[in-house]
């Protein structure tokens, strides 16, 4: 009895203790929200609370006022998001894939090549006058697509799980006749689920919450994706806020923080149900992982 009470203590404990730094987590974003749907005068009077004061529409009513914009800001991001993530998924896995085998005689050369990239790069110079010029990228999607296929840091982490995969599991394919493409989408990759489901979800927060590609290289306002949208809205918000236009527009109606947050929750909210499928995905591969190992 004793040893029982005492293993069951320390799990009580825990739970607490997980409980209380989880509910510490979520109360930044609570009050987001919450700021987003306060009266900007409120939250300058009396900072962010967890409860909406002075329940208002306003700041989203500001950015919605053309609601087709969002929807093809959505639409453009959603696309690249996908697209992008699923092509580099790949490229990167394959990449990981060939570095991750000893019996690959250039395996130490081009691990040196991808770890020189994390450390110097070309510059901003080069690099447009590569996408804009070279490729011809200039006004077109891909440009939100290419630069971010491989990221070596990525590389470099998948290369390191699948190293740790038996080797021996390899060699019983290839006897079988499997092939190459055939070991590594068959055998390889599922038996690195959590990995590549964490390496996933990094891929989709660098596309989604990009905004720096588009001021780069997209001058064609319906490619604009949604980051770099709200990103032009608070600057028109805030020049407005600076230069009323010689008193034609009262800065008092114009959303300010209020604003920031609305747009805060506009562009979290669908990363959220992504991370939700990614977790559940995480966690699956863990067993299927454990099962199979």
């Amino acid at each position: 009895m004793k040893s029982r009470e005492g293993s069951v203590i320390p799990k009580i404990f825990i739970n607490i203790f997980l409980s209380v730094f989880s509910v510490c987590c979520l109360i930044p974003f609570l009050i987001v929200v919450s700021s987003s749907f306060t009266e900007e005068q409120m939250i300058i009077e009396n900072g962010y609370s967890i409860f909406p004061r002075d329940f208002t529409l306003l700041a989203y009513k500001y950015i919605m006022a053309d609601p087709t914009q969002i929807a093809r800001a959505y639409g453009v991001t959603i696309v690249v998001t996908l697209i992008g993530t699923v092509v580099s998924l790949v490229i990167s896995s394959c990449l990981a894939y060939v570095l991750s085998r000893k019996d690959f005689p250039h395996r130490g050369k081009i691990s040196l090549y991808l770890f020189f990239t994390m450390l110097f790069n070309g510059g901003l110079v080069p690099s447009y006058i590569i996408v804009a010029q070279v490729l011809n990228l200039k006004d077109n999607i891909f440009a939100l697509i290419l630069p971010y296929l491989i990221i070596p840091f990525y590389v470099l982490l998948l290369r390191t799980y699948f190293s740790e995969i038996p080797f021996s599991l390899v060699e019983s394919a290839k006897i079988e006749g499997a092939s190459e493409i055939n070991v590594l989408f068959k055998i390889i990759l599922p038996l690195s689920l959590p990995a590549m489901a964490t390496v996933g979800l990094f891929i989709v927060l660098q596309y989604w919450n990009d905004w720096w590609l588009a001021l780069l290289y997209i001058d064609n306002a319906n490619l604009n994706p949604l980051q770099y949208m709200l990103y032009l809205i608070m600057q028109n918000l805030n020049a407005m806020r600076l230069s009323p236009l010689q008193g034609q527009i009262s800065t008092a109606a114009l959303p300010g923080e209020n604003a920031r947050m609305a747009m805060a929750v506009l562009a979290i909210g669908p990363i959220i149900f992504a991370f939700m499928f990614v977790q559940k995905y995480f966690v699956s591969g863990l067993t299927v992982g454990a099962v199979k190992g």
